[in-house]
């Protein structure tokens, strides 16, 4: 049998960096997916019942063939007498056949819901557990790793049920049957040479397979890097396509798939030793059975129907046995790929509701930074008591150099992270004593960059409220001004934008995150350097619908160019995590401060040149 064809091993990580250890034992591992299958335990009884059956009359098979042989041959006083064909036993014999085929299938049919169902709910609960997580999560992790851990680990659960209730079971209770009849239809030496064969198949087998461990180790971290750098490599099309380095990362891929050739061949060779030795314990335990029988037919102690059940016996229990390496192999690694996922959802939060926490109350949008101090790491504080209030309705503009923490400001009010000094309040409510939900649900976004679903133009500006009718696509549509272009196109609200809707302009994808958000219609909008990527023509363009989207809204502008920004009710001047000035645009420009000077520095720089 070919045992080569190896599932691929756990992942080392969760995110492409190293592995995050878990002290949790097999067993731990196994009693925290057990609460998942018993939500099926009538199923699970019921598989086990025709589990049983099946074995019993796999068992009875050679018992059966036996007893057919035994009446078919000719005895030494009944040489000349006529044989007549044992109907009974042959239509016996096609039944215990039928039937473990039978048992085998019912117990597949009963337990595929418990199997498909139990996956379904912990890859669904991983799923909705790492949207939880904190955006600081989702900037260190590496999408190939993670999602191959993911895959794994849902794939674990059909391997661990399967090699379990399949293969190891079945295989215990045939085992058990098998012993028992030859220690009491037969003398003990049979017992005792199945006995001590099968603990040298085991433990040969458990031990080499743990030692192989370390280069299915090797092999899986190799394995997940090479994915990783793929996957990487693809997301960064354009990046590779702009420096000419389709080669580069060729050759870099080729790098990553030639350690994961090598250290695969050292795998398959301690595969081969593990399969060679299996196979000769398994000839020897069979020479000796069948000297042991033969000796017996010999002796007349035993029929030679006894001869052809022992062999039957021992092909029966050496099948299962000859996958013992696989079998064991892949539980272990199931375990570990469950264990990795497990962990996953165990991760804790970094921003959680606060218990009982109640929605935001949302008759009043005013928005307030009081003392807000914030760090992404301790020794390199970005935000030093920014203190400001957007009243409700108002437009109030931030801006300043990069890096001075304008972008923070928004991740904030989204409660992507938490602030370490200060509140920020909406409608007097602090929002780490109310839900995420009803925060996010209050507030709407035209980002910096525009990432799309690689999915239809109407489902994009629809996700801004699912559910929402295409006359209501439309209209938001026409309300960014973006309707005729769509409409256009060839497949019009049908097109397709591509991976992170590269198919469309900078232009065309912000009107689209402004069509989101206008059907999202929040009290609340973020225009977080909404208008950057765009050159001056489209920057105008846009203006009007950037007003549109802010109207009789709350509204927070974070701005590199200040010509976006003339109209705000205040603006903010933000350097090095510190509100040095603040103003409308008329005032800050009379001050002659660190406004003036960057406005006139940008008119400068707009300035045609001669």
């Amino acid at each position: 049998m070919r045992r080569s064809g190896e599932a691929l091993p756990p992942s080392p990580t969760v995110s492409g960096h190293p592995p995050e250890k878990s002290d949790r034992s097999d067993w731990a591992t196994l009693r925290r997916l057990f609460p998942y299958l018993w939500q099926y335990k009538w199923r699970v009884m019921a598989a086990l019942a025709f589990m049983v059956g099946a074995k019993v009359a796999n068992v009875g098979v050679p018992v059966l063939l036996k007893n057919l042989i035994d009446t078919m041959t000719p005895k030494p006083d009944m040489a000349q007498a006529l044989l007549i064909v044992p109907i009974g036993l042959l239509l016996a014999y096609g039944l215990l056949r039928f039937s473990t085929a039978l048992f085998g299938e019912l117990r597949e049919l009963i337990f595929a819901k418990a199997t498909e169902g139990t996956a379904r709910q912990i890859a669904l609960e991983v799923f909705g557990h790492l949207h939880s997580l904190s955006l600081r999560f989702h900037l260190e992790r590496q999408t190939g790793g993670m999602t191959r851990d993911i895959e794994r680990g849902t794939r674990g659960v059909h391997s661990l049920i399967s090699m379990s209730l399949y293969s190891i079971v079945p295989t215990i209770i045939e085992l058990v049957l098998v012993l028992t009849i030859l220690g009491v239809k037969f003398d003990s030496l049979f017992v005792w040479i199945t006995g001590v064969a099968l603990v040298l198949y085991i433990t040969f087998t458990v031990t080499v397979t743990e030692w192989r461990t370390q280069f299915r180790k090797t092999m899986n971290e190799l394995d997940s890097m090479a994915q990783s750098r793929a996957v990487d490599s693809l997301l960064n099309y354009e990046t590779v396509k702009y420096f000419n380095n389709e080669d580069f990362e060729a050759k870099r891929y080729d790098a990553s798939l030639d350690r994961y050739r090598k250290a695969a061949i050292k795998s398959q060779r301690t595969l081969s030793m593990l399969n060679t030795g299996q196979q000769l314990l398994i000839a020897v335990s069979l020479v000796l059975m069948l000297w042991r029988a033969t000796s017996g037919v010999v002796e007349g102690r035993m029929t030679l129907g006894d001869l052809v059940m022992v062999n039957a016996f021992m092909i029966q229990l050496y099948i299962p046995l000859n996958f013992l390496g696989v079998i064991y192999r892949e539980i272990k690694q199931s375990l570990t790929d469950l264990d990795k996922m497990f962990v996953l959802m165990e991760k804790e939060r970094e921003v959680r509701d606060a218990p009982e926490a109640q929605p935001l109350a949302g008759a009043d949008s005013t928005i307030r930074f009081e003392d807000v101090s914030f760090a992404y790491e301790p020794a390199r504080p970005i935000l030093k008591h920014v203190s400001f209030e957007i009243p409700a309705g108002k437009t109030v503009a931030v801006v300043g150099p990069s890096g001075s923490g304008k972008s923070t400001l928004a991740r904030l009010l989204y409660r992507f992270y938490d602030v370490q000094q200060g509140r920020i309040t909406i409608g007097g409510e602090d929002i780490r004593e109310v839900t995420q939900s009803s925060v996010r649900r209050a507030i709407g976004i035209v980002p910096q960059d525009t990432v799309l679903f690689n999915d239809t133009v109407e489902y994009n500006i629809a996700y801004g409220r699912p559910g929402a009718s295409r006359e209501e696509v439309e209209g938001a549509a026409r309300a960014a001004r973006i309707h005729d272009f769509i409409s256009a196109t060839p497949k019009g609200y049908e097109t397709t934008v591509g991976e992170r809707g590269l198919k469309l302009s900078g232009g065309e994808k912000q009107r689209v995150a402004i069509a989101r958000t206008l059907l999202k219609n929040p009290p609340i909008v973020i225009f977080d350097e909404a208008t950057s990527a765009l050159d001056s023509a489209n920057e105008r363009a846009i203006q009007s619908e950037l007003k549109s989207a802010a109207q009789d809204k709350t509204t927070l502008v974070i701005a590199h160019r200040l010509s976006t920004v003339v109209d705000a009710h205040e603006i903010l001047v933000l350097e090095s995590g510190v509100i040095v000035e603040r103003g409308t645009h008329a005032e800050l420009l009379g001050r002659q401060g660190r406004y003036a000077q960057m406005w006139a520095l940008q008119k400068s720089e707009a300035a045609p040149l001669l």
